[in-house]
């Protein structure tokens, strides 16, 4: 890295996650066991708002999105809309029922509609999904990290994890929520600081001013938003693109316990919505920059001769678009630009993974631990959620090692075909249990979940064969998810009570209910 040594960044590094521990220690002064969970329902929603932004890009995006560029342009931005109706769904669809049931754990509700074992299904499905989806995010900042760092200092790749998870757990093992809601806002200003300094240092290096930026990306090869044409068999079809991406916001933040567990800090369902409307918005901004910084990558490489990065798999060397940000940023942009960089890539990796951890833990002792429900002394409830906690570090630390040695694909990709297959069980139990009054036998619908997306995977896999060349891409998602809903729709039986009371039952399920 130009200029710079490794022990100058280690020291920037460490004042940066030293500012982390002081706001941990701020925020978690007093904190009791329920703080942990939902913050004591106290988080302004505007501060929610602006550290979700991190959450929801996280390092994938930071990483990713900018060096997707080449082989997508903006299309991304199609996917990105789609997120907005997303949004509308859950602020005044899901989340006024989360707060009607004041719900810890949102997969309780599923317990209320169904039963006991459609309420594991549930839950046991968001701790498959969460810990693959934050160990992929955190799997990519650890290799950038590795290459441009750590292998410098001699820290093998497993030392590189450990350090990394092990900061997580001491800045979130007391404040939990609380300190979480806090410690994004710094993270998602810090990443987007970034995002910025580095198209403007780039636009520097160029001799081009704001106007002149804005019209090279607009000119560039890479601007392209709309994709109309092509047809359903086309991956960037518009109309595949938005419902993707609606549905994908749908479950990967309305059904998804890490994402609306600080939502449920916030004081009432008025300041919920708010945030999730606000930060529908900035996300859009968001992404826009991160795009753009995509083709201003792109265009700076081109005009410096920088050749793309690649990454061995097996013996064979493939292009790495993940690693042309970090290359240009540490390599051949700025000192300045590199510290930045590494700065926003941590809080990049750190704004996603802390909550997950959190929300893990959360869902874990609300949901198979039967916290609410114990009556068990705080002491002893604090003592097993420490060891909780312990145990979701540990098995991300296992799931990251893993991928390190099978990884052979590009990570955001890989990402959202998993939460595809993962997330689609959510998507079904949740719509029939919404919009559908009749009951269903409990004991069911884990076959149902389970079968679901073994079928879907079996229809992508052969869909350009038996669906007259269509290619499933994100709205894999719909599909399990529309297998799960006729599943339960052929084993449901009548219900002899309107939806409303099926749907707001209070510790009943549809089945001693009907």
């Amino acid at each position: 890295m130009q200029g710079i040594s490794p022990s100058i960044i280690l020291i920037i590094l460490a004042f940066y996650f030293i500012f982390l521990m002081i706001i941990s220690q701020i925020t978690s002064k007093g904190s009791q066991n329920e703080d942990f969970f939902v913050g004591g329902r106290k988080s302004p929603w505007y501060v929610v708002a602006f550290g979700m932004i991190g959450a929801s890009l996280s390092g994938v995006t930071f990483i990713s999105v900018p060096g997707w560029v080449a082989d997508s342009q903006f299309s991304y931005m199609q996917v990105v809309l789609g997120y907005v109706l997303g949004y509308v769904v859950i602020a005044f669809v899901l989340m006024p029922m989360y707060y009607r049931l004041q719900l810890t754990s949102i997969y309780t509700y599923l317990e209320k509609r169904f039963g006991p074992r459609a309420y594991k299904t549930g839950a046991a499905y968001f701790l498959l999904s969460r810990s693959v989806g934050a160990a992929f995010r955190l799997f990519l900042v650890a290799i950038v990290l590795q290459e441009f760092l750590m292998d410098s200092l001699g820290i093998p790749f497993a030392g590189t994890i450990l350090l990394a998870i092990a900061l997580i757990w001491i800045y979130t093992y007391r404040g939990g929520i609380k300190t979480i809601v806090w410690t994004d806002t710094l993270q998602t200003a810090s990443m987007l600081f970034a995002v910025i300094a580095t198209i403007v240092s780039i636009g520097s290096s160029l001799d081009l001013n704001g106007m002149e930026l804005i019209e090279t990306i607009q000119d560039s090869e890479y601007s392209q938003v709309w994709f109309f044409e092509g047809g359903w068999a086309d991956s960037q079809n518009f109309f595949k693109q938005f419902l993707s991406g609606m549905f994908i916001t749908i479950v990967m933040t309305g059904l998804d316990q890490d994402m609306m567990q600080k939502n449920l800090s916030c004081r009432n369902i008025g300041d919920a919505q708010k945030n999730m409307m606000t930060l529908s918005g900035i996300l859009v901004l968001a992404n826009i920059l991160f795009l753009s910084l995509g083709a201003m990558l792109y265009i700076y490489a081109g005009e410096q001769g920088v050749d793309m990065p690649v990454r061995m798999v097996g013996d064979e060397a493939v292009p790495a678009s993940d690693l042309l940000y970090p290359t240009l940023a540490l390599n051949h942009l700025s000192p300045s630009i590199g510290i930045i960089f590494l700065v926003g890539l941590i809080a990049a990796a750190y704004s996603s993974a802390d909550s997950a951890l959190t929300a893990l833990t959360t869902s874990f002792c609300i949901d198979f631990l039967g916290f609410e429900k114990s009556e068990a002394a705080e002491k002893e409830k604090r003592k097993t959620r420490l060891w909780v906690h312990l145990g979701f570090s540990g098995l991300l630390f296992f799931i990251i090692m893993a991928f390190w040695y099978i990884n052979d694909q590009a990570v955001i990709s890989a990402l959202f075909t998993m939460a595809g297959y993962t997330y689609g069980p959510l998507l079904g139990l949740y719509s029939f249990g919404f919009f559908v009054s009749r009951s269903v036998r409990d004991r069911w619908i884990p076959l149902v979940c389970i079968l679901s997306p073994i079928l879907s995977y079996v229809i992508d896999v052969n869909s350009e064969r038996w669906l007259w060349g269509y290619d499933f891409g994100f709205e894999i998602l719909i599909l399990n998810g529309l297998i799960t809903f006729a599943g339960l729709w052929l084993l449901s039986g009548p219900a002899d009570r309107p939806l409303r009371d099926l749907m707001y039952a209070r510790g009943k399920t549809n089945n001693e209910i009907a």
